[in-house]
């Protein structure tokens, strides 16, 4: 009797190290499919001279159309690569990567938006503040000036616009899950009286706001306005893939 049982045990514990080997095996092969396919998607526009010249010359012209496509991609593939962490997959049933691609792409127009906003506005409030050219300065090389118009820029729209935009597209994410990550979630009234108390405000500002804000997105968004103004939102998108990262620890502080 004891030899049985003691038989059954080891075949059950090789059994369940054979199965955990199949499935992390199953999952560097999907990292891997992943990474081959982000740089399928990327190369044309590093080989091909016409791609890129069409993707400036589009972007110039349609910049809200190319702002909902950048972060509708880039952000929701940031959200994947944070539940790959969290769950161990890019997508899970209930998860809504569907919605939440929509979602980021009109969060996409608002960061645009805000991008035009915050760039023109910060120089001409530092000029009435009496930093002369403040404007000229941050179209000009690069120096101690621009780098501090870049900075002040930031800072306005870090500290505005973003707990604004961090809150809303937290409340979205919970609406979703709350539909089973349906699409016609999209079609379903917010209840943000609701999801406000949902909100582990703990986590929301001591991390997401209280430290991401200083220490990551105020340095990260004075790059982005010292680069050409065409280039903004799509390393702000690429940014996005950052802030899966992000919403991933904040995801595990919270449990």
């Amino acid at each position: 009797m004891g030899n049985h049982c003691e038989h059954s045990i080891y075949n059950n514990a090789g059994k369940i190290k054979e199965t955990n080997y199949s499935i992390k095996k199953s999952m560097k092969r999907q990292d891997l499919f992943v990474l081959i396919g982000v740089i399928i998607i990327l190369s044309p526009f590093f080989l091909f001279k016409d791609v890129y010249e069409f993707y400036t010359e589009f972007n110039r012209n349609h910049g809200l159309i190319t702002a909902f496509i950048k972060f509708a991609i880039l952000a929701t593939f940031g959200e994947a690569i944070g539940l790959r962490i969290r769950a161990g997959v890019y997508n899970k049933k209930g998860f809504g990567l569907l919605p939440r691609a929509v979602v980021w792409g009109f969060l996409g127009i608002t960061i645009k938006a805000a991008f035009i906003i915050f760039a023109s506005g910060t120089p001409v409030f530092m000029e009435y503040l009496g930093m002369k050219n403040a404007r000229e300065m941050l179209a000009g090389s690069l120096n101690g000036n621009k780098v501090l118009v870049a900075f002040s820029i930031s800072v306005a729209m870090n500290l505005i616009y973003a707990p604004v935009m961090m809150t809303l597209h937290k409340i979205t994410d919970i609406h979703i899950v709350d539909h089973a990550g349906k699409l016609s979630a999209l079609a379903k009234k917010i209840n943000f009286a609701g999801i406000f108390k949902k909100i582990d405000w703990e986590v929301q500002w001591h991390f997401v706001l209280k430290k991401t804000i200083p220490f990551f997105w105020i340095p990260a968004h004075t790059i982005t306005f010292l680069l050409p103004s065409d280039f903004r939102v799509l390393f702000a998108a690429l940014l996005g893939i950052a802030l899966g990262l992000i919403l991933a620890v904040a995801s595990l502080k919270n449990k």
